[in-house]
């Protein structure tokens, strides 16, 4: 008999009515909820070399962060089907297996914002790497939950092997003590923060400058004004390529629509706006695979430029590697 929708309907109903229901004495023991979300790890290759993607965990930030208006910022929520509130952002951070090389790309928060980061170690755990076996952390930027998860809580490497490459700029400006005492209060601590990660790897520490070669494969873009040394990384590989843009984006349901929003702890906010725009347009004109530490995980995916309107579109789910 050819299947149409009506006896498709049937078929659907009858194996229902078979169903185990509860209190029958055929069903199966109960499981306990689970209390825990499992290690966040997605594989993917970019040419011949397999990228990561680490769930490091999620932060609140709420539409007052970027001055957002109330109406529209509830507007674009419910457009994405997302609550209007709280609003949450993921912290990503990746892992990149050069062959001869471990370079993991920032180190989540630790413990710096609560609970709900810091898992990081986890999902290293979960595929097999212990932090020993890193060859160098390779930072983005020095805002807590970038580097927050490369010290413990005495001080001391995670990273005990690795070598900290980190942008000359964004470490001059975080061990200014001119640029400390202008800081908000709120956020002076990020400047301690940053010291005592680049003191913990001063004997392993490399500064790069503007657009550098990091083992071959990789190559900084700089995107400042979020921090002032804010830097991307460009993987290529054969004919495939993947832009890790850190922090261009903090919440995809906002600031693809406007692009203008940046958050309060924005350095130069209007030089992170353009480098977001410019970022964006490159993206868009490229059609290169993104990555992003603030995007949904596992953060990859790509942007569409449609009559100056941006859309974020999620990558199709890695389904061999």
């Amino acid at each position: 008999m050819p299947i149409s929708r009506r006896n498709l309907f049937a078929v659907s109903a009858g194996l229902a009515s078979t169903a185990v229901l509860p209190g029958s004495p055929d069903a199966l023991a109960s499981v306990p909820a689970a209390e825990a979300q499992v290690p966040g790890v997605i594989r993917r290759k970019v040419g011949e070399i397999e990228v990561t993607a680490l769930l490091d965990g999620y932060m609140e930030m709420p539409a007052a962060l970027f001055k957002a208006p109330e109406e529209e910022a509830a507007r674009l929520a419910r457009e994405q089907f997302q609550p209007v509130s709280p609003r949450l952002s993921p912290v990503n951070a990746y892992l990149i297996n050069l062959g001869g090389r471990l370079v993991l790309i920032d180190t989540g928060a630790a413990d710096l914002f609560g609970p709900t980061l810091g898992k990081v170690p986890q999902a290293l755990a979960a595929v097999g790497v212990k932090p020993e076996q890193i060859d160098a952390v390779l930072l983005t930027h020095m805002h807590p939950d970038h580097v927050g998860g490369g010290i413990d809580q005495h001080g001391k490497a995670v990273y005990s092997n690795a070598e900290l490459i980190v942008s000359e700029a964004d470490f001059r400006y975080w061990h200014d003590d001119t640029a400390l005492g202008q800081a908000p209060t709120a956020f002076k601590q990020f400047f301690s923060g940053a010291r005592a990660v680049a003191k913990a790897y001063q004997k392993r520490l490399t500064q790069f400058s503007g657009e550098a070669e990091v083992f071959g494969e990789l190559r900084t873009v700089p995107l400042p004004g979020h921090t002032p040394g804010h830097s991307g990384v460009m993987l290529h590989s054969g004919d495939d390529a993947l832009f890790i843009w850190a922090d261009i984006v903090h919440h995809a349901a906002f600031q693809f629509a406007h692009p203008e929003w940046g958050p309060a702890f924005d350095v130069d906010a209007i030089q992170a706006s353009a480098s977001r725009k410019r970022a964006f347009d490159q993206a868009a004109y490229d059609r290169i695979l993104l990555a992003g530490m603030h995007l949904p995980f596992p953060g990859f995916g790509h942007i569409a430029s449609e009559n100056g309107k941006y859309r974020y579109v999620a990558a199709e789910w890695p389904y061999a590697l």
